[in-house]
């Protein structure tokens, strides 16, 4: 019997958080580490991040692209890192915009 859409996303998200859990008993410091996602470009934690060639993903985008594999929507990676490329500029610019509100704030 195949599965179901819901039945996929509702299994990718139970593997995806496991993950998390897992890598934080093997190693609770990840929890305290963060990288920039080559996927969303927010920074995230460590732990249940997936490198995907020469891409690290967040553990909320490697839900997004497990899950568009084993519905089919894509086969290859960058079809995710092409489809987030907003987001990511978004998050780039929302940086640029702290960075300079952090130092006008560091010079009054």
């Amino acid at each position: 019997m195949e599965k179901s859409n819901e039945e996929i996303i509702e299994e990718m998200q139970l593997v995806v958080n496991q993950m998390v859990v897992d890598d934080l008993e093997e190693n609770p410091d990840l929890a305290q580490e963060y990288f920039d996602c080559g996927c969303c470009g927010k920074s995230k934690s460590l732990a249940g991040s997936i490198q995907y060639g020469n891409y690290r993903l967040c553990n909320d985008c490697v839900l997004l692209a497990e899950t568009g594999f084993a519905l089919g929507k894509f086969t290859d990676i960058q079809d995710l890192i092409d489809a987030m490329e907003d987001k990511r500029l978004e998050e780039l610019c929302k940086f640029i915009k702290d960075e300079e509100a952090r130092k006008k704030q560091l010079e009054n």
